[in-house]
This record gives structure tokens, C-alpha cells and sequence, in this order.
């Protein structure tokens, strides 16, 4: 076998090894809530990953460390294989109480919970839940086995700080590549020169600050094992939930202006988390992309509020607030809860077009890059402002001008903007690709006239965008078949944010990249 392929199986072996973990480490939800059950499908799922993950790490423990592309292929793969053996845990446990155990006594069968005896649904629910993105095959979250509830919040959880990253804390050395895989999963900002530092501490802040809005839930009065997993689900701005509408379950204002908080946190940069909590504030104003969390954040929250209260979508202004401004924080920075029902008041699906392309265009634009949240990110959307800006301005001025752009505090030059902007373009330019060609494709496979066009641009931007809010049309019977496959890809490419699956799929096509 090459090189290369040798480095690649290490690499993934360690990150199934790290899945393995969670898994097992799981085993304690149905101990404690005595679904014993369950027990039995969770450690097969468990032994799996490890099994795999062994053997290609004992194996391959020689190998060099990778490369760039490696890097890229590696992530790639292991997103997607992560997802098929984060699905085995809703298979299993769906056949154990569909066909009973020999000896333990097993629950009753509920249409929610059958969803996932289909291979192709539990793969989707893992995809969603991993990549952070919460657009569920579940029709009511609340009939599912705490053990389920649980590992639907905890892979969101590890999959908003990502699953290399989790990788490179438990098992990565220093110097052992370790920077390569960082990069590859769409992360370059550092707290510490070392890597392996880096996302340690990074582990540290995400923990104390679910901690931290676990308290802050249960105070406002949500039950405690709703605000365990809500914290978890909303800090990784993922958004699965544990009841059936949602946060429009709870019905509560204190609820729901005590998540915006929770939500914002996970939509700011680590590295920025880091200073702050070091005693440097400044960082709330000085880096550019926190500072435009709150701008465009705000701006979005009026302009929506300004929308249904306009259109009398909500009779008084406040109302109009609490559910505009929820549902575009919720939006912006992919987190995916949803306060907009018919069981509360009017569905997302049903707001105005204009109403829901104003949460299309926060689903797109996204968080800080550095976070949990999904989208194009801040600093590329700033990125493509400032250099078409600079761009325009350079005809005003003479050929033998020296000129720099600014970003970030960062003073670039010319070859230096150039390559930020065609990075930030070509990111771009390929999301909105995929986004018109998916849309496309939904419209074609959809019931005729049963959705408008701005509820599927909303679906597919959701599930590309890693979001999860819904108009209406992803369901275990609503979605046809092509288009659950479909999603998936979106919310593969959305995560990793499309080159490293393009160049690990050209590398399969035409075996250039492993194999020269």
C-alpha cells in the first residue's frame, strides 16, 4: 500500500477511536435512566469504531505525517465516515425494540422511533447532527429513549467544536501533523503556538461555558434534562431538541431571550473567547468579525421584527420582537431552534416571502469563522465588501500607489489581498452553486405547488448552511428519497466548507492524488 493511503488510515483510525469514546462513555445515559436495553446496541456501536480504528492505527503507526492534501481528504472522509458510524446507535436501537431482546424487557414500538429501522433516516439524523445542522427525520422528539435524546445532543455538541478537534486533544502529540488536521477542518486562528494547546483550551472554554448555560436554562425554568441538552445543542449552535416544537414547546419569553445569549456565544471566534475571558473586553469592539456578530445581528433582528409586525403577522410589537429576533439570532448563527409554530403562533413556513429571506440571507452569511456556527462565515463576507471596495477605489489613484486593505487589523498588501479575496469569492461563488442547483433539484423531485420557492430556497439554505430550521418539507415521509441524499451531501460540503470535499472526490474519481 502507498504512502499516502497508509497516512490517511492512521489519521482515521484515530478519529474513529475518538468516536468509540463517545460512545461508550454514552453507555452511562441508559445506566442512569435505566434503559438497559439500549445497552447492549450502544456498545456494539462503540466496539465498531474502536475495533476499525485500532487496527488501522497499529497498523499503520509508521506512517509520515500528512500533507495538505492528506489533511483535506482526511477530514473529508472522516466527517462522512463519522456520520455512518454515528448512525449505528439510531439503527440498532430502533431494530432492539422493533424485534424485542430474548431476555430484557424492551419499550413499545412508536412511529418516531421506527423512522430510524430505515438506514438511509439514522444516517440523516447522524449527518445533521454532527455537522451541527438539527434538520431531523424524528416526528416528535419527545417519544424517543433518553438514551437516543442524548446522543442526538451529545454528537452536536462534539461536532460544533469538530471532530478532528476532539481528535487532536485526546490523541494527538505535539508535532505530529496535528496542525495539518486543524486547518482541514475549516479552523486556522490559534490561541497557543502549539496546536495541541489550542484546542485543549478551546475544549475548556466550550465546557465552562455549557456549564454555564445549563445554569442559566434551569434558572429561567426550563427542567433539567431539557436544559442539559438545549445548552449543548445550542452552544454548538447545532439546534436538535428534545421536545416536539422545539423551544415553541416551552412557550416561555424567559426561555427564549435567555437562548439568545447562549446562541451568540457559540457564533464568536474561540481565540476571542480566550482574550475575553483573560480580561481583555476591548475584544468586543476591536475584532472585526465580534463586532459584526452584533451589528448585523441587530440589524437583522429589526428589520425581521419590522417584517411580521408590518404584514400583522403579530398583533402587538413586542410579540413581533421576541419571535423576529429568536428566529434571526437562531438563524445567523445556525443554531436552528425554532419559536415560529402553528402550536404557538405562526409557522416560519407560513411568514411572508420577504420575511423569510431576510432569515435565508442570516442562514447564508453565518457566524465568525472560528466558532461553532455554519455559513459562509463573517470574515469572507467582509472580505468580499472590502476587496471589491478596494477594488473600485484603485482607477482614483496612480499606478505607482503603494496601497494596503485592512482587515482585521491585519495591513495586507497586494499580492496578500488578492489571495484573501479569491479565496473568500471562490467560497462563496461554489456555495451559491450548490445552493441554486440544489434548489433545482428539490423543486423538480417535490409534489407540485405544495411549496412555494422561498420555502425551498429556506430548506436547502438550512441544510448547506448547517442550521436546521425548517419550512415544513424535511420529514421521514415529507423528503423524498433523493432529496434526504441530497442533504446530505449539503450538509457534508457546508460543514467543511466544500473544497476539502471536492478535492477528496476528485481524488477518488481519478485516483491523482493518491496514487502519483
Amino acid at each position: 500500500m502507498n504512502k499516502a493511503a497508509e497516512t490517511i488510515g492512521r489519521d482515521l483510525g484515530r478519529i474513529f477511536q475518538a468516536l468509540a469514546g463517545l460512545l461508550l462513555i454514552s453507555l452511562l445515559v441508559p445506566l442512569v435512566w435505566g434503559e438497559y436495553w439500549a445497552m447492549p446496541a450502544l456498545f456494539v456501536s462503540g466496539l465498531l469504531p474502536f475495533l476499525i480504528g485500532y487496527i488501522l492505527t497499529t497498523r499503520f503507526q509508521g506512517a509520515a505525517q500528512p500533507s495538505k492534501l492528506h489533511g483535506m481528504i482526511i477530514a473529508a472522509t472522516g466527517w462522512f465516515c463519522v456520520a455512518l458510524f454515528g448512525s449505528v446507535p439510531f439503527l440498532l436501537i430502533a431494530w432492539t425494540v422493533e424485534i424485542g431482546l430474548p431476555v430484557i424487557e424492551t419499550p413499545s414500538q412508536t412511529e418516531t422511533l421506527s423512522a430510524f429501522t430505515n438506514p438511509l433516516n439514522a444516517i440523516f439524523e447522524s449527518m445533521s447532527g454532527f455537522t451541527g445542522t438539527g434538520l431531523t427525520m424524528t416526528d416528535n422528539e419527545e417519544v424517543l429513549p433518553r438514551t437516543l435524546q442524548w446522543w442526538r445532543s451529545f454528537i452536536e455538541w462534539v461536532g460544533g467544536v469538530g471532530v478532528i478537534v476532539l481528535t487532536t486533544a485526546i490523541l494527538s502529540r505535539p508535532g505530529s501533523g496535528s496542525l495539518t488536521l486543524y486547518e482541514s477542518e475549516a479552523r486556522s486562528e490559534r490561541i497557543h503556538p502549539s496546536i495541541v494547546s489550542t484546542v485543549q483550551t478551546i475544549w475548556w472554554i466550550f465546557l465552562l461555558f455549557t456549564f454555564a448555560s445549563i445554569l442559566l436554562l434551569w434558572v429561567v425554568g426550563m427542567p433539567l434534562w431539557g436544559a442539559i441538552n438545549h445548552a449543548m445543542t445550542g452552544l454548538s449552535t447545532g439546534g436538535f431538541s428534545i421536545t416536539d416544537n422545539s423551544i415553541a414547546t416551552y412557550d416561555s419569553a424567559a426561555i427564549d431571550f435567555a437562548l439568545l445569549p447562549i446562541m451568540l456565544l457559540g457564533s464568536i471566534a474561540f481565540p476571542v473567547h480566550y482574550l475575553i475571558l483573560q480580561g481583555d473586553l476591548r475584544n468586543f469592539y476591536t475584532d472585526l468579525q465580534t463586532r459584526w456578530v452584533f451589528i448585523y445581528m441587530s440589524a437583522g433582528t429589526l428589520v425581521l421584527t419590522a417584517f411580521v409586525y408590518a404584514t400583522e403577522t403579530y398583533e402587538t410589537l413586542f410579540t413581533a420582537f421576541r419571535y423576529g429576533s429568536f428566529q434571526f439570532v437562531s438563524a445567523a448563527t445556525c443554531a436552528g431552534f425554532q419559536t415560529a409554530t402553528d402550536t404557538t403562533n405562526v409557522a416560519l413556513g407560513r411568514w411572508p416571502a420577504h420575511a423569510q429571506l431576510t432569515v435565508v440571507f442570516g442562514m447564508i452569511v453565518g457566524g465568525a469563522a472560528g466558532s461553532t456556527a455554519g455559513g459562509i462565515k463573517l470574515i469572507r463576507s467582509l472580505t468580499l465588501l472590502k476587496g471589491i471596495r478596494f477594488r473600485i477605489a484603485e482607477v482614483f489613484y496612480p499606478e505607482t500607489a503603494v496601497r494596503r486593505l485592512q482587515i482585521n487589523g491585519r495591513r495586507l498588501n497586494e499580492r496578500e489581498v488578492r489571495q484573501e479575496f479569491e479565496e473568500a469569492a471562490i467560497i462563496g461563488f461554489l456555495w451559491f452553486v450548490f445552493l441554486a442547483v440544489s434548489t433545482f433539484i428539490l423543486l423538480v423531485i417535490l409534489p407540485q405547488n405544495e411549496y412555494a420557492l422561498e420555502n425551498v430556497i429556506f430548506e436547502v439554505a438550512s441544510a448547506q448552511g448547517n442550521v436546521g430550521l425548517s419550512a415544513g418539507i424535511t420529514g421521514p415521509e415529507s423528503l423524498p428519497t433523493l432529496g434526504k441524499i441530497m442533504f446530505l451531501f449539503n450538509m457534508w460540503i457546508g460543514r467543511l466548507e466544500i473544497i476539502p470535499v471536492l478535492v477528496t472526490l476528485r481524488t477518488v474519481l481519478d485516483r491523482g492524488g493518491l496514487y502519483r
